[in-house]
């Protein structure tokens, strides 16, 4: 997988969990340890595409 397509994965699922913790936030009943559970999954791919990015 090149750098570029790799990074695009990394961006699409970091995406992907950020409109998952939207949806969360808003259903009833949210349970917040799922949704900090996605949000420091989030963290962790803005990190790794940071570093990528600045290879």
């Amino acid at each position: 997988m090149s750098l570029t397509s790799h990074l695009q994965e990394l961006r699409r699922r970091h995406q992907a969990l950020s409109d998952q913790v939207e949806v969360a936030q808003r259903a009833p009943g949210k349970d917040d340890l799922a949704i900090a559970e996605m949000k420091k999954q989030k963290l962790r791919l803005k990190e790794q595409i940071t570093r990528l990015a600045a290879e």
